[in-house]
C-alpha cells in the first residue's frame, strides 16, 4: 500500500446530488487507415463512436459550452429542482410494447456544459431536440424562449422492473461523467463514472465528461437496452458502451476505448464514488443519535488468487490514500452489507436500501492495483470516497486502450468461494486503558466454519503489537467473533486478522489501517 497523505477535501457528491446480452466492440482500423467518422447524426453502427473518439482525440481539447438565458443560468439550487420534466414528453413514451423510456435533465445550476442525446432506431441516427415545452418552470424560474438553442444536461432511464403498471426509475447519467443505478427495491447511493483522471493528485483531479449520447431503442418487449457515450476531457477522448439490464440486480456490461491526448499518469479504470462519515468501528468524536452513516461501509476485492479482502471505509482526519496491488484482479466494489432500519436508525436517508456496487473485469487486465481513497469530510451530503484500477502502466498520448467489465448494481454481490463474510466490526479502547479492541463478527457458515470448528486465527500489523487474540463461537448470532487487542507504537497501523485451518481460508480477510 502506499503511505497517505494530507490534502484539501475534495467534493463530489454536488455534481450528483440531483441525479436521481453482452457483446464486445468490434476493431476499428486505427490512425490513418481509419475511415472517416460519419456524422453523429445520420447512419450508425457500433463503431461509429470509436471513430469520433479517435478523431476528436487527434485535435486540441474544446469543452462545450452553452449560452444560457440569465433566467437559467442564475438559478439556484431549489430553483433548479423546480425544474421538472414531463413524462408525457419522455421518449419512447407512448411505445406500449416498448420497456423503457427516457426523461432528459435541463441545463442550469451547476449542469451548465451541454450533452447532445441522440435516438438510434433501425441504424439511423437522430438528434433529440431541446425544447422548454419538455419542462414544466415552477419557483419563479423563467423558462428559455420557444427557440433556444439548447442542449440537456443528462438523462435518465425508467422501466417497470419493480412493479408491471409503474416504470421506476433505473438509472440516471448527468454531471462530467457519473452516472448511478439502483436494483429493485433500492434507492440512489453510491456513483460510478466514466473515468478518473489524477484523482488526488496534488496537481488536482481532472473530470473528464460525457459530452454526447446515443440511445438505442430496444426490440419490442426487450428488457435491456444499449448506450453509446463519447466522453471527453484535456488529457483522453474516449468512446463507451453500455449494455443495461434492470432487475433484481441490475447489470451493466461496459466497453470502453480511451485515446490519450497525452500521458496519464495516474488513470483511474471503472471509478466507484460513494460517502462515508462513521461506523461502530470509528465513531470517535461523533455525536449523532444514528449508529452509523454511510452509502458504503466497505471496500471489498477478490484477487487473481482467490483471496477475498474486506477493508471497512475511514472518514480519516487527513486525506488517505491505499493500492491494492494485483495482476489480472477478479473483481473489487464498495459495498453495503448493513440492510437493517436498526443499522441507521434514519427514516428520511434509509441506508440500508442503498446499492452495493461490483466491478467485474472480463479479460486480463494486466499489472495494477486499486486505488481506495479516503477524503476528510464534515458533513453526509458529500462523496468522500473513490476506488478505481490504476493501470501499473501509465496511458501513453496515441495509445488505444480497451478495457470491457460488468457493473453489478446490487443488494451483495455476485457469489465467490464459501467462506465466512465479515457481517460487522467494532473498536474501543482496551482494558488496559493503552490499546484499542477490535471485535469481528462472521456470519454463520456452517459449510466452513461450524459452531464445532477448531479455526487457527491468522492476525498481524506493520506496526505495534497484536495481543489477546481470542476466537469463539457467537451464539446469539449463530457465527463466529474474532477480538483482539492492538498496542500502537506511532500513529498508524495497517492490520490484517481472518480464521483459517490447514485447508485454506475460512473467512474473508479483514484488512484496516487504524491512525491514532
Amino acid at each position: 500500500m502506499e503511505p497517505s497523505r494530507s490534502q484539501s477535501p475534495l467534493r463530489r457528491r454536488d455534481l450528483i446530488a440531483l441525479a436521481a446480452g453482452f457483446s464486445v466492440l468490434p476493431s476499428v482500423p486505427r490512425a490513418a487507415d481509419a475511415p472517416p467518422a460519419t456524422s453523429p447524426e445520420g447512419p450508425f453502427d457500433a463503431p461509429l463512436v470509436r471513430r469520433l473518439a479517435h478523431e476528436l482525440s487527434q485535435k486540441p481539447f474544446n469543452p462545450p459550452t452553452a449560452n444560457l438565458p440569465p433566467s437559467i443560468a442564475n438559478v439556484d439550487y431549489d430553483q433548479y429542482r423546480s425544474i421538472r420534466f414531463q413524462p408525457a414528453k419522455a421518449l419512447w413514451a407512448d411505445d406500449k410494447s416498448g420497456f423503457f423510456k427516457a426523461e432528459f435533465f435541463h441545463l442550469g445550476f451547476l449542469y451548465k456544459q451541454p450533452v447532445e442525446i441522440f435516438e438510434v432506431v433501425a441504424g439511423q441516427s437522430k438528434r433529440i431536440r431541446y425544447s422548454p415545452a419538455m419542462f414544466t418552470f415552477d419557483n419563479k424560474v423563467q423558462p428559455p424562449p420557444d427557440d433556444a438553442d439548447l442542449d440537456f444536461a443528462g438523462f435518465r432511464l425508467h422501466a417497470p422492473f419493480v412493479k408491471p403498471d409503474y416504470a421506476d426509475e433505473v438509472c440516471a447519467f448527468v454531471g462530467a461523467s457519473y452516472f448511478r443505478a439502483v436494483a429493485k427495491g433500492q434507492g440512489y447511493g453510491l456513483s460510478a463514472r466514466g473515468l478518473a483522471i489524477d484523482t488526488a493528485e496534488p496537481s488536482g483531479e481532472e473530470f473528464p465528461l460525457f459530452r454526447a449520447f446515443w440511445l438505442e431503442k430496444p426490440a419490442p418487449g426487450a428488457r435491456s437496452m444499449v448506450v453509446d457515450a463519447l466522453l471527453d476531457s484535456a488529457s483522453v477522448a474516449s468512446a463507451f458502451r453500455f449494455t443495461i439490464r434492470p432487475g433484481e440486480e441490475t447489470v451493466f456490461d461496459v466497453e470502453c476505448v480511451h485515446y490519450p491526448r497525452k500521458d496519464i499518469a495516474v488513470t483511474g479504470i471503472a471509478p466507484l464514488t460513494s460517502m462515508y462519515m462513521f461506523d461502530a468501528i470509528n465513531r470517535a468524536k461523533v455525536d449523532d443519535y444514528r449508529p452509523a452513516v454511510h452509502d458504503s461501509e466497505a471496500y471489498s476485492m477478490l484477487t487473481s488468487r482467490g483471496e477475498q479482502i474486506w477493508r471497512p471505509l475511514n472518514n480519516p482526519a487527513d486525506l488517505q490514500i491505499s493500492l491494492f496491488t494485483d495482476t489480472n484482479v477478479r473483481g473489487f466494489g464498495l459495498l453495503q452489507r448493513k440492510r437493517s432500519f436498526f443499522d441507521y436508525e434514519d427514516l428520511e436517508a434509509r441506508y440500508g436500501m442503498r446499492p452495493s456496487c461490483w466491478v467485474e473485469p472480463i479479460g486480463d487486465w494486466g499489472d495494477g492495483g486499486i486505488e481506495l481513497v479516503e477524503i476528510p469530510s464534515p458533513r453526509e451530503v458529500h462523496d468522500n470516497v473513490v476506488a478505481f484500477w490504476r493501470p501499473k502502466a501509465p496511458l501513453k498520448a496515441q495509445g488505444e486502450y480497451g478495457y470491457v467489465y460488468r457493473l453489478h448494481w446490487c443488494w451483495s454481490p455476485p457469489a465467490h468461494a464459501a467462506v465466512a463474510k465479515v457481517a460487522s466490526c467494532r473498536s474501543g479502547i482496551a482494558w488496559d486503558q493503552k490499546g484499542r479492541l477490535f471485535v469481528i463478527d462472521f456470519e454463520s457458515d456452517p459449510k466452513t466454519l461450524a459452531p464445532d470448528a477448531k479455526p487457527d486465527i491468522d492476525v498481524g500489523t506493520n506496526t505495534g503489537k497484536i495481543q489477546n487474540a481470542v476466537a469463539q463461537f457467537n451464539p446469539e448470532t449463530k457465527g463466529w467473533r474474532l477480538s483482539f487487542e492492538l498496542m500502537p507504537d506511532g500513529k498508524m497501523a495497517e492490520m490484517h486478522a481472518r480464521l483459517v485451518d490447514p485447508t485454506g481460508p475460512l473467512t474473508e480477510t479483514w484488512i484496516y489501517r487504524w491512525t491514532a
